[in-house]
């Protein structure tokens, strides 16, 4: 979905490229933490007593899941599960 006007966004972009290559790599960076963040903060709420295995699948299929086929997307849920036994 797109509901902005196109000369809104072109501002917008020409305000963003006026930065500098570290600003707008910080922005970035700032926007994906502030992305996670949500996400982990959004699975407590939905399942108070979910397994830190639940959040890493949650973050991954927000993230990642729509890049993958489902058998493969299965694959890595199931790796995904496995990690916090591995550090045991």
């Amino acid at each position: 979905m797109n509901d902005t006007p196109p000369e809104i966004e072109q501002m917008f972009v020409a305000m963003l490229m006026e930065g500098s290559g570290e600003e707008r790599v910080r922005m970035g960076c700032s926007m994906h933490a502030m992305a996670q963040a949500l996400v982990r903060a959004s699975v407590p709420e939905k399942d108070p007593l979910a397994s830190p295995a639940a959040l890493r699948r949650a973050l991954f299929l927000r993230f990642y899941g729509h890049e993958f086929d489902s058998e493969t997307r299965e694959k890595i849920l199931l790796a995904l599960e496995g990690i916090g036994r591995q550090s045991r």
